[in-house]
């Protein structure tokens, strides 16, 4: 008789379930609540403002889920969910996970159609546009850029730490919301000086973040749109997860503005959920890429060896690429 079992496939088939009632959870104010100190199930029901019915299934799931501690029957944060689900620290990642649920969520639900048609199926189907939803709207633009930082700030860290900044003076971040690869280098490296490049309507929230940490003299933010814009000249050009927004075309010629814009010997780093060369590792960036299929008209997510082929098509000499944390990775191009 075979020992094999269906586990593994109804547990992914119905991995949904877990991820909307993390979601859900998220949404309600759940470890928000749970920050000020440990509840019993009728106190949280109470606040959430919950019917009794699915109350105590929900905390109990969540317990098992690994998200909620349990002890004596009094619901608790884990260290995990306490640092990166509390909406009143600066480290809360949940705006990105408010987003997937107000938004990706349904549009996941037409993967089958997109896959058929090759078109977005977000906000686009109506007419309307993703970033144009994004940054139309002051409270969910500002939710969503402080949920990237939270989100990137363990490859930000990386990268201040691993890129030899010692080499270089000055550096641009190309696609910089709140500035947090701009934040944690300056951090790091005291002789650095760097600009933040974004649409004129993140500028007041690049420059809060960065005077928060007393660098205004040394970060600056630069209004533009790279699209129709030159890059501002300087020794290191950075671009997180900025390129599987594009096709390949509009991703090329990213690519060659930084190379017009860098010195001889000035590098650029390209970092975000660069799949695996052999494309069977890395599964959150295929399903980020999958996403891009459901999000945009022609972006994509890659491989290293994808992005080091388009750095030495612009002229780049030489390209490495480097882990950094989680997911992601750097693609890095010497001119």
């Amino acid at each position: 008789m075979s020992d094999l079992t269906p586990q593994g496939i109804m547990q992914l088939g119905l991995g949904f379930w877990g991820s909307k009632t993390l979601l859900s959870a998220i949404e309600l104010g759940l470890f928000t609540e749970l920050a000020k100190g440990d509840l019993e199930a009728e106190v949280l029901t109470e606040r959430l403002q919950l019917n009794s019915r699915g109350a105590s299934d929900f905390l109990d799931a969540l317990v098992a889920l690994g998200m909620l501690g349990r002890i004596n029957g009094q619901y608790s944060n884990t260290p995990e969910t306490d640092q990166f689900l509390d909406r009143n620290k600066p480290s809360y990642i949940g705006g990105m996970l408010e987003m997937t649920n107000d938004r990706l969520y349904p549009f996941w639900g037409s993967l089958t159609e997109a896959l058929r048609t090759g078109e977005p199926q977000n906000e686009a189907k109506t007419g309307g546009d993703l970033f144009e939803a994004l940054y139309s709207d002051p409270a969910r633009l500002q939710g969503f850029l402080k949920a990237m930082t939270g989100l990137s700030l363990g490859a930000c860290q990386a990268i201040a730490r691993k890129f030899p900044w010692s080499d270089y003076q000055t550096f641009l971040d190309i696609g910089t919301a709140q500035g947090g690869l701009p934040v944690q280098v300056a951090l790091a490296h005291e002789h650095l000086t760097g600009v933040g490049f974004d649409l004129e309507v993140v500028g007041s929230l690049f420059n809060e973040y960065t005077d928060s940490f007393g660098l205004s003299e040394r970060l600056q933010f630069y209004p533009g749109d790279f699209f129709k814009d030159p890059f501002p000249k300087a020794d290191v050009v950075s671009m997180g997860h900025i390129l599987h927004d594009w096709n390949l075309e509009e991703k090329q010629m990213l690519i060659a503005k930084a190379h017009e814009a860098l010195p001889e010997g000035g590098a650029v780093i390209i970092w975000g959920s660069i799949i695996d060369n052999d494309r069977s590792q890395n599964t959150f960036g295929l399903l980020m890429s999958l996403n891009m299929l459901i999000e945009t008209r022609g972006g994509f997510d890659y491989t290293g060896a994808d992005c080091s082929s388009w750095l030495k098509e612009a002229g780049f000499r030489e390209t490495r690429v480097e882990p950094l944390a989680g997911p992601d990775s750097m693609v890095v191009g010497i001119k």
